[in-house]
């Protein structure tokens, strides 16, 4: 995977939870940045930004099995066609600001199948 990410204070890589399964999402709470990878691909998906991470994050998932208020059902549709592929870590962040710089240094290397 890409080292210009190694700059970051990421969390570790999770297995993205199948809510099907009553598995668990490990995210922020607060401020914070996500990145998603297809490990059987070995592309990184998407990234994306929120101030609630975790909202934000479970956003990605179409109803009934998460939030579903995605505008981009691409997204959601790969996502949950994926699901046992995709991993997912976070960075958290005490002021909007910093995470707003971050995610524009992260968008700029255009890496994401979805570059949002």
């Amino acid at each position: 995977m890409c080292e210009k990410f190694l700059n970051y204070n990421w969390s570790e890589w999770h297995n993205f939870p199948d809510p099907s399964k009553g598995e668990y999402l490990y995210a922020p709470f607060g401020l914070g940045l996500n990145q998603l990878r297809n490990v059987k691909t070995e592309e990184y998906v998407l990234f994306g930004k929120g101030i609630n991470c975790a909202y934000r994050i479970s956003s990605l998932l179409p109803k009934p099995y998460g939030q579903g208020t995605r505008n981009n059902l691409e997204k959601r549709e790969y996502l949950l066609k994926n699901l046992a592929d995709i991993q997912y870590r976070t960075i958290s962040f005490l002021s909007k600001s910093e995470m707003d710089i971050t995610e524009k240094e992260i968008k700029k290397y255009n890496l994401h199948k979805f570059n949002s």
